[in-house]
């Protein structure tokens, strides 16, 4: 049988041996030949960002440490927004002078390069990018507010164009998928603020309701985009709840179909939930938890947008960060406190986690980006 297998493979003729990998590319999963993928940790403590390659499998390289130019004092957290054309990385600096340190993307390395610093309107938890690449956003937890800077045409932030109040603890504040509207999650007062957005102008206009009002003492923080654009899941941090909402593009309203948690079976103790994220082809969903140091899944229906729990799984220590690879196939978190990453494999069918390797990182990593490049 082996004579004959090797019979018939030498006969394959070369064009057919390159539509099977034409073919190859196309299937979901299967990368292209030339595309790598990079992850990028904020790191708090250490002021800085670690640069990691990542293979086929999983495994992780790092490739460099990019300190912050210009910042000398460690901030609380430092938030990390990629441009949607791949180009440059900003990283939000949480002390004084508050700054959005820009870094230009090599896309062949993935390595990063300063481009310039500007100025934040406060000490910003969130930063994001709008759809078109051209707005900053950002929440400050402790200012009460949200901010829009525009970005100049190499990157670097501008000064901030609008600086908005709000409830208590503006925690995120990120743009939909068509970039219409953008929302705001105020943990302290238990609502979502729901703003137009004009892209053209740059500018933000309350929406009519203002707010979207969620249990009291719950503490919505992050939140999650279906990438279908009819579903939003909503990460609450006071109560471990996460909460699936249907949502209706044209106005940017969101009604709530199901509540569930992120807290493990018997859990007891305060709840400190922490972040969201949704894998691309929209079937598998992850929340964490840092009282209980674990990461939660769940299965997306993706005709009604609700949550079947998979289960929980253990991670590091203080899991304030974590994110999904574009291909679906990873998931890496970071800890806090244990200034370390975790890579997860993500079972394609059931959406289970199975650890794979943990890294070394700087000090106190909280905030995760994938990106594959070219």
């Amino acid at each position: 049988m082996l004579r004959s297998t090797r019979r018939i493979g030498s006969r394959l003729p070369r064009a057919a041996v390159a539509t099977t990998l034409a073919l190859l590319a196309l299937v979901p999963g299967v990368r292209a030949g030339m595309a790598e993928t990079f992850a990028y940790v904020g790191n708090a403590d250490s002021n800085d960002i670690s640069v990691f390659k990542m293979a086929e499998s999983g495994e992780m390289t790092p490739v460099q440490t990019a300190a912050f130019t210009g910042v000398d004092k460690p901030g609380s957290s430092t938030p990390l927004a990629i441009t949607p054309d791949h180009r440059v990385l900003i990283a939000g600096v949480r002390s004084q002078p508050y700054l959005a340190v820009s870094f230009a993307i090599d896309p062949k390395t993935g390595q990063l390069s300063h481009i310039g610093n500007g100025p934040l309107a406060d000490s910003m938890a969130n930063i994001a990018v709008d759809r078109s690449g051209k707005f900053l956003f950002s929440a400050s937890y402790g200012g009460n507010k949200v901010a829009l800077n525009p970005l100049q045409a190499n990157g670097a932030a501008g000064e901030p164009k609008q600086v908005i109040p709000t409830g208590l603890n503006a925690h995120a504040f990120l743009p939909s998928l068509d970039n219409r509207f953008v929302f705001a999650t105020n943990l302290g007062s238990d609502q979502v603020l729901s703003f137009a957005f004009d892209a053209t102008a740059g500018t933000l206009t309350p929406s009519d309701p203002p707010a979207i009002k969620v249990p009291e003492k719950s503490g919505p923080r992050h939140f999650v985009f279906h990438p279908n654009g009819k579903f939003v899941y909503l990460i609450h941090e006071l109560n471990g709840d996460v909460a699936a909402f249907s949502y209706e593009a044209k106005s940017g309203a969101w009604a709530e179909i199901q509540r569930t948690t992120a807290l493990p079976e018997g859990f007891s103790g305060k709840p400190w939930a922490a972040d969201i994220h949704i894998t691309p082809d929209g079937r598998f969903l992850y929340a964490s938890e840092r009282t209980t140091n674990t990461l939660a899944a769940y299965k997306i229906d993706t005709t009604s947008g609700k949550l079947t729990t998979i289960g929980s799984v253990p991670t590091e220590k203080q899991p304030r960060g974590f994110n999904i690879d574009p291909s679906g196939r990873y998931l890496a978190a970071v800890g806090e406190l244990s200034d370390g990453m975790t890579v997860y494999a993500i079972d394609q069918n059931s959406g289970a986690l199975t650890k794979l390797k943990s890294y070394p990182t700087g000090k106190k990593p909280n905030w995760v980006e994938f990106l594959n490049l070219p």
